[in-house]
């Protein structure tokens, strides 16, 4: 029985590659010094996969910043802002692409479906001249062939491309992106070409937007499409991957009838539904690669149960064609629990990363050939029956207390509009007034005594010295800046939700259990492994020092219940909202005791409730409800002088905007610059909102600085749709992965920015 994985982590065990990534941006080492580090990777993945079993293993799923990146790459597809002038795509011009440099800022990055992962959004249109221009993944093809790996290259599928792309600069928002089908194909082809050459007998599509709910023209599409490769995949093995959800109906139909396709991959994890579908109509002869084993989290797979569904699936489509498979690229999981050797011992018994997934999916394979391995199953059993009994999972005070929740709505007592006077009287803001989103730069020397603090080298009292002496610093350059409402910087937190997650019960940590964001950026999601509470105030210490430093405004930093259930990975024992409710309890508690304390201004980050929308429509209504109302839960009780910002980024808003101010906010920071403003259109489209709004005015994961007079011209596009006395001057998003040497001029053009603005709107009165 054969075995597959869709996808496998890049960035490796010790995040090899995001070091080396860091230091080829920060011109320490070389372009030849970055190649060798991702080429021991590659190396080191493709072998411990062929080593477990693995029979159908990935090639072309290492990336340097983003899959879909190397596809508008491998096209030919460069905005003409990075002066490309034809050859192989190099270093220069794709890493500009992706993070900008000093002239150009980069392209815009939103998040790969419903998870945590960010893509850079292809910019096209009906003048972007394609041309094979990234050999990337014939080479790497290549390169597994010469260590005796013959692998399946994967390439993002053509019309998951254009679907995922969005019309450049200066086009048509109604611009047809499927138009450009015809121009794409034929580089497809040449890649499989040189693929076949080269001696390929298997060939990924991914295809994820199979899953969305589609219109007719955009399945006609993939129909079209793969008609028209027919010729050119004949003599290959075809298979065309989905993954995140169900696969509805009509697009299974789609999918099961394209021609020269073999071989059809769904997640069977989120897409349980999907299983009635193959069993009431599968194409005969045709593979099924059986995703069942999940990608997207950390726990042991039942493999008894996943045993029962790929036998039953294994009467309808026939032993030799179905192959047990990842539900989706194990990219979104952690590495390896090798590397945990001071997790607690039970709970990393509940545990599978990436290399104990790859084990898990041969396991079943080889189960389902008759040779199923009894200690592994038997192993597996008892982890799951422990899980399932142990007292530290349950607790009943925090279970009663979420379900008091029901019967509210959790609202404060007055409107917006009140609150927003009564603030302005204690605050005393001037018009358009600055922010930032919370965090400053890390610096080496701050992460230094984060980290010999938790390995015991330094004293309790010298760490609050060093972290007080870090947020005095912070404070005074934002006074100095003169920015008006300031932040603490949170140099006490290596990752807002990790932070949070330490001082909340029901979570557990890892020491390596990092996975990609985008580019170099890591983080590591906190494990929820049981019932939520806070024992002990989490912020207000750290809060009400940075306050004694200031006569200004200092915001209350915190992460919002959603966003801290959307990047952790989160039990899958009960239903997702009950464990968001849980986290809202705890953040509401928090809230209060800050408010007592005398902070005045208080964020509450939602910055993944967005990311967390369903990718169906007809689910979208459920799970805005209750995250909307997680977040109410968290400042329903606070008074009307107490200012609550929330703060969201890099996804599309405008689709969920009325949710947005059902979540009865003060105040709203938001991702706007690096996509281009696209959040405006909606207040353009004549939506009313009456609370404080930032739209962010520049890029903070681009090192490019931007001007004074670009920032002001930002302000009065938003000026033209939002009143002046909502309007908030602010960057996209937190500061903490730039250096000081880039925030500090972008901030003082920010401030001046907004004075130059207020001084032509006092003169115009």
């Amino acid at each position: 029985m054969a075995s597959h994985i869709v996808g496998y982590p890049r960035m490796g065990p010790k995040r090899e590659l995001k070091f080396a990534l860091e230091s080829f941006w920060d011109k320490k080492s070389s372009a030849e010094d970055l190649q060798k580090v991702a080429t021991e990777l590659r190396a080191s993945i493709w072998k411990q996969m062929a080593g477990a079993g693995i029979k159908y293993i990935p090639s072309n799923t290492f990336s340097y910043y983003d899959q879909v990146l190397d596809t508008a790459t491998m096209l030919g597809a460069v905005p003409p802002r990075y002066n490309y002038g034809g050859g192989e795509i190099g270093f220069d011009v794709y890493f500009s692409m992706a993070r900008g440099n000093a002239s150009v800022p980069a392209m815009e990055m939103t998040k790969w479906f419903d998870t945590n992962y960010h893509f850079i959004v292809p910019e096209l249109g009906p003048e972007v001249k394609f041309s094979y221009a990234s050999h990337k993944a014939v080479n790497e093809y290549k390169e597994a062939k010469e260590l005796g790996v013959d692998t399946v290259p994967v390439l993002v599928g053509p019309v998951s491309f254009l679907l995922q792309s969005k019309p450049a600069k200066g086009v048509e928002k109604s611009f047809p992106l499927l138009s450009l089908l015809d121009k794409i194909l034929p580089i497809y082809k040449e890649v499989i070409a040189e693929l076949k050459a080269a001696g390929a007998s298997w060939i990924q599509f991914d295809e994820p937007t199979l899953v969305l709910d589609l219109e007719s023209h955009q399945l006609d599409a993939f129909t079209k499409a793969y008609a028209e490769l027919e010729s050119s995949l004949s003599g290959l093995n075809v298979l065309v991957e989905t993954y995140f959800a169900d696969v509805p109906a009509g697009a299974f139909k789609t999918l099961t009838t394209l021609k020269g396709v073999t071989a059809f991959g769904f997640d069977l994890v989120r897409g349980t539904k999907t299983i009635e579908l193959i069993k009431g109509e599968y194409p005969s002869g045709k593979y099924l690669f059986a995703g069942v084993v999940d990608g997207r989290n950390i726990w042991a797979n039942d493999l008894s149960a996943s045993l029962s569904t790929l036998q039953s699936l294994e009467g309808i489509v026939g032993k030799d064609k179905l192959v047990v498979s990842t539900s989706c690229s194990l990219l979104h999981t952690a590495v390896d629990l090798v590397n945990e050797p001071k997790l607690d011992k039970e709970i990393k018994s509940w545990l599978a990363f990436a290399a104990q997934k790859v084990v898990e999916v041969d396991a079943l394979a080889k189960a389902l050939a008759g040779q199923k391995n009894e200690e592994i199953f038997s192993a597996n059993a008892a982890a799951l029956a422990s899980r399932k009994s142990s007292p530290r999972v349950n607790n009943e005070a925090v279970q009663k207390a979420a379900a008091a929740l029901k019967g509210s709505e959790h609202r404060r007592a007055t409107t917006v509009s009140a609150r927003l006077d009564a603030q302005q009287k204690k605050l005393n803001l001037p018009i358009l007034p600055t922010t930032t989103i919370g965090s400053f730069p890390q610096t080496i020397e701050l992460r230094r005594v984060r980290r010999e603090y938790k390995a015991n080298k330094i004293s309790e009292d010298d760490y609050i010295k060093a972290i007080k002496e870090e947020i005095s610093k912070v404070v005074k350059l934002q006074e100095e800046l003169d920015i008006d409402v300031l932040v603490h910087g949170e140099p006490e937190r290596n990752d807002m939700v990790e932070y949070f997650g330490e001082q909340l019960s029901g979570f557990a940590f890892t020491a390596n259990g990092w996975v990609q964001s985008y580019g170099s950026r890591c983080v590591k999601p906190p494990i929820i492994y049981g019932d939520v509470s806070r024992p002990k105030p989490m912020t207000v210490f750290w809060s009400t020092a940075a306050q004694s430093f200031t006569k200004r405004p200092m915001k209350g930093m915190l992460t919002g219940p959603v966003t801290i259930l959307n990047w952790s990975f989160v039990r899958n024992d009960q239903p997702r909202f009950e464990t968001c409710y849980q986290i809202a309890l705890a953040i509401k508690d928090e809230v209060e005791d800050l408010e007592k304390a005398g902070i005045t201004v208080i964020q509450i980050d939602e910055a993944a409730l967005r990311e967390g929308l369903p990718l169906r429509k007809a689910e979208h209504a459920f799970y805005l409800d209750w995250a909307v109302h997680s977040f109410r839960i968290t400042n329903t009780g606070v008074q009307d002088t107490t200012q609550i910002h929330t703060h969201m980024c890099y996804s599309n808003f405008n689709d969920i905007i009325h949710s947005i101010i059902n979540m009865d906010a003060d105040v709203i920071t938001i991702e706007n610059s690096r996509s281009d403003e696209k959040l405006l259109s909606v207040f353009r489209e004549g939506v009313k909102y009456g609370a404080g709004i930032g739209p962010g005015v520049y890029d903070i994961h681009s090192p490019r600085i931007p001007s004074t007079e670009e920032i002001a011209d930002r302000i009065n596009k938003m000026l033209a749709v939002l009143d002046t006395n909502i309007l908030w001057v602010n960057p996209d998003c937190g500061l903490k992965t730039r250096k000081y040497g880039e925030v500090k001029p972008a901030l003082q053009n920010m401030v001046e920015a907004a004075k130059v603005i207020r001084t032509q709107l006092a003169s115009a009165k």
